[in-house]
């Protein structure tokens, strides 16, 4: 065998093999879980909305390399960045054991109630700069905005996981579950600011006849 095939999970910082038998450990120690636990569920979706979020900002900074960036997507990187950062400290709040609930922190590993006015600040501003869509959107005007509707259907998986471990006792602090439902408010509108700022109109779920003599407000459920 090669050197590389000879490794043990040991050798490595990241294969420790402690979850081999599907377990996970929480924040602060306490007995491991499943992999499968609910609470697991619930920090894993805002993980992957994360990486969605990041194919949105890595499509930010293609188009920032050649120079095509539209002007009013100037800030958009970083705001997306901004989620991303919150989303750990809401994962970390998740993946307290409940023993340690005492020793977190708002703004480091508990939702604080100044992320939570920081995205409703953010959603009245966005929403003021753009033209809100009338009836459901069908996803995919821009890779930025698709990217940004796939993170919002996850936050939406996660924050459906967060009410199931709020109504079990489970959720530590009061913000985390207005605070994800707000912030995929405020992605959805993301979405459709970047697909106008390419001058891409969303496309409308409904044909022409069926949308005869009806209208919604927007396609993202709350």
């Amino acid at each position: 065998m090669s050197a590389e095939t000879d490794r043990r999970p040991g050798d490595s910082a990241v294969a420790t093999g402690r979850g081999d038998d599907g377990s996970t450990g929480l924040l602060f120690g306490g007995e491991r879980i499943a992999k499968d636990d609910p609470r697991t569920e619930a920090y894993g979706s805002l993980d992957e909305a994360v990486a969605a979020l990041g194919l949105a900002r890595a499509e930010l900074g293609t188009k920032a390399s050649y120079g095509t960036v539209p002007g009013p997507l100037g800030g958009l990187a970083d705001v997306i960045l901004r989620i991303q950062r919150e989303l750990f400290v809401a994962g970390a709040e998740l993946a307290t054991t409940p023993e340690a609930w005492d020793r977190l922190r708002d703004g480091e590993t508990r939702v604080s109630a100044e992320m939570l006015a920081g995205v409703d600040a953010l959603l009245a501003e966005v929403e003021a700069a753009i033209a809100m869509p009338r009836e459901f959107v069908v996803p995919g005007e821009t890779r930025t905005s698709a990217a940004l509707e796939l993170a919002r259907t996850i936050l939406r998986r996660g924050e459906r996981r967060v009410v199931s471990l709020d109504r079990a006792g489970m959720v530590p602090g009061r913000h985390l579950l207005p605070y994800l439902n707000r912030l995929a408010d405020l992605v959805w509108v993301l979405a459709r600011a970047a697909e106008q700022a390419e001058a891409r109109v969303a496309t409308p779920a409904r044909t022409d006849r069926g949308r005869r003599g009806r209208t919604t407000t927007h396609s993202n459920v709350s």
